[in-house]
């Protein structure tokens, strides 16, 4: 495992399949790494005997899932996902499956097809946990979703002792049979439990029934959960690069505004010019030529920030923006703790 926080990780959410009847939200298990041999089909064999109802999907097709799903969901277990969503053609192709995988992890979001000689109008479930694991990232809409495990080759010196079905899968099952016992008479009380949580949104969804197993088997799990939480979260967000970029440009803008003197307006080319200048900041390699009026285009479109005409000192008319059209975005997505006044009050 890729550390004690993943290891951890995966223990709560193997046993957070045992109570799928108790969640709000199933959460998916992103088993990914950037090569083979990593150690992610192994993971899978090992999920296998040990989650709740195991369904593996190489080649089911989605109509197959839709009616296996039910009140008591089996737990998806999804290999070579990659070849599923790899490219743009196949990924396409296999839209049905990542609507699926995506609705499927909210309860009370099911999905309607026309079955049977008559063309009935058919609603089928598709809540259940999923573990999914391929080369690379999976989908957007789908990592979002995810507790995610990024594998790794091992190096030199590191050894594991080789997985051996006759020999070791009897050990899985008795270990499944007593997560099994154990969560049965939990299961209400899960239902009914809202943890404190150390972070929020769909990451707090996605995070719930793993803390909540945490805080039921007691002693140090709980703080375990919550520490692989934050971590394995806040190491996500760094993955993100063009999320984070867009928030990146937000608090630069931000900065550059405070280096002009906080006016009421900069210039598009002033603005730019402040953006590109930092040494520290990743602009000014942002393309052949740096951050062009095209590219913040982009960045801030997501925000509904866009530059237009304005009035500057000296009668002149140019392109820029206005301080008050970031106020919210900074509110919203990089808020500043302001510093203590000189007196301390």
């Amino acid at each position: 495992m890729p550390s004690d926080a993943a290891l951890d990780a995966v223990i709560l959410w193997i046993a957070a399949t045992h109570l799928q009847p108790a969640w709000q939200h199933a959460p998916r298990l992103a088993v990914v790494g950037p090569a083979k041999r990593c150690g992610k089909s192994r993971l899978l064999d090992v999920l296998h005997g040990i989650v709740h109802d195991p369904f593996i999907t190489v080649n089911s097709t989605p109509a197959a899932i839709f009616r296996s799903i039910t009140e008591q969901p089996p737990t998806l277990l999804v290999d070579e996902a990659d070849t599923i969503f790899g490219s743009v053609k196949v990924a396409e192709k296999n839209e049905e499956m990542r609507g699926l995988l995506n609705s499927g992890h909210q309860r009370n979001r099911p999905t309607t097809r026309v079955v049977g000689p008559e063309h009935k109008p058919t609603k089928f479930a598709t809540f259940a946990m999923a573990a999914l694991a391929g080369i690379g990232d999976l989908p957007d809409t789908i990592m979002d979703r995810a507790v995610v495990i990024r594998m790794r080759r091992r190096g030199p010196g590191e050894t594991v002792r080789p997985f051996r079905s006759r020999r070791d899968t009897p050990l899985l099952h008795l270990l499944r049979d007593r997560l099994a016992e154990w969560s049965a008479p939990l299961l209400e009380a899960a239902a009914e439990m809202e943890p404190v949580m150390p972070v929020e949104d769909r990451a707090a969804d996605t995070w719930e029934p793993l803390v909540i197993v945490a805080d039921l088997a007691g002693g140090r799990w709980p703080q375990r959960a919550r520490t692989a939480c934050r971590a394995m979260t806040t190491h996500e967000e760094g993955q993100d690069q063009e999320t984070g970029l867009k928030t990146r440009i937000l608090a630069d803008i931000r900065a550059a505004f405070a280096m002009c003197g906080d006016p009421d307006a900069l210039s598009t080319q002033s603005l730019l010019s402040a953006l590109n200048a930092d040494t520290e900041g990743p602009w000014r390699e942002h393309g052949t030529s740096g951050l062009t009026p095209r590219g913040l285009q982009l960045l801030l479109k997501d925000y509904g920030i866009s530059a237009a005409n304005r009035r500057f000192p000296g009668d002149t008319q140019r392109r820029g923006f206005t301080r008050n059209q970031f106020t919210d975005a900074w509110t919203r997505y990089c808020p500043q703790i302001e510093p203590a006044s000189p007196s301390g009050r």
